[in-house]
């Protein structure tokens, strides 16, 4: 970098306000290219049967990346292929089955005008994104999206800056467009990001973290509460289940239950556990979604459930279980 001296007055702030009201600008006649052609797309895309392929070169290259990964995360399989590796043999992952979005603001990619003939003798789909209908890839396409904005917020006109902001807001235009038209819901989102806090909200269930066999806590009606308190101290759930061998729940008793015992007087040593219980008590499904069981836990301002299926015991979900699984 050149030694230059920066002038102490020179106002950052007000260079950065006018980049964002030209990108903004230029966005507001984005619009007016949603058109027919944007129409054509979508239905060319929504009746392809085999995946969405995205091209571009430099920072188109850098948007197409981001525009294919929209779409494989929206519903519409897509993947990157850089038009440079194409033409030295990855073009051996387009089919005939495939669409091709090719992305290039002037329209004359010198890289992805040598793959045209290619595409079109194996009869592949092409939708360019330029912003130029008269230039070669415009003139070439099947459909042509126009992103064509007043002037870049680069004050040479040379970085691109507004016009790949266009090209980018386009395609997440096409991948909404798609996904509202598909139903495609929050649950088929979470299916492709399992690794996310989506996915752990939506995916994961109750007897995917439950408390099962020797780690339920669980005694017989006739023990006495000293019998359950060690159980509950054992477990570290904070409650104990009553239940038959057959694991038929019968009641529940919650270290809350044993503040309530203290402040009557009962003698800890001598009661049974079958007069102190709470019959029956709350339990989830093991099918449920776990966020939904966190949800019932709070409103009912508990900590632990039980998982049964009717009156039989399965398992044991605590709060902690939630936090460790990232449901919260």
């Amino acid at each position: 970098m050149a030694d230059i001296t920066l002038s102490p007055e020179f106002d950052y702030q007000q260079a950065g306000k006018e980049v964002l009201q030209i990108e903004r600008e230029g966005l507001e006649q984005l619009g007016q290219f949603i058109n027919d052609d944007f129409t054509h797309a979508c239905q060319m895309i929504a009746r392809c049967s085999g995946k969405v392929v995205v091209m571009g070169m430099g920072k188109s290259g850098h948007i197409g990346k981001k525009m294919a990964a929209t779409f494989a995360s929206t519903g519409t399989p897509a993947f990157f292929v850089h038009p440079g590796e194409a033409s030295h043999g990855d073009l051996g992952m387009v089919t005939p089955a495939d669409v091709v979005i090719a992305v290039s603001n002037s329209g004359e990619s010198s890289e992805i005008l040598a793959l045209i003939p290619v595409l079109k003798r194996l009869h592949v789909a092409l939708i360019c994104m330029t912003s130029r209908p008269d230039s070669a890839m415009g003139r070439a396409a099947d459909i042509h999206l126009c992103v064509s904005v007043p002037q870049e917020a680069c004050p040479l006109g040379l970085a691109p800056t507004s016009s790949t902001t266009a090209t980018l807001v386009m395609g997440d235009a096409l991948a909404v467009a798609l996904l509202k038209a598909r139903g495609f819901t929050a649950e088929d989102f979470a299916l492709s990001h399992p690794g996310g806090a989506l996915g752990r909200k939506l995916l994961l269930r109750v007897d995917d973290i439950m408390h099962t066999g020797q780690e339920i806590p669980h005694i017989d009606r006739h023990a006495s509460l000293r019998s359950a308190l060690l159980e509950i101290t054992s477990k570290n759930l904070g409650m104990t289940v009553i239940c038959t061998d057959d694991m038929i729940i019968e009641g529940i008793f919650t270290d809350g239950d044993l503040r309530r015992v203290f402040d009557m007087g009962i003698d800890i040593q001598h009661a049974s556990i079958e007069s102190v219980m709470t019959p029956g008590g709350i339990r989830v499904r093991p099918k449920m979604l776990a966020v939904d069981a966190l949800n019932l836990m709070q409103s009912k301002n508990i900590t632990c459930v039980m998982v049964a299926d009717g009156d039989h015991l399965l398992g044991v979900i605590h709060m902690h279980d939630m936090l460790r699984a990232g449901v919260v």
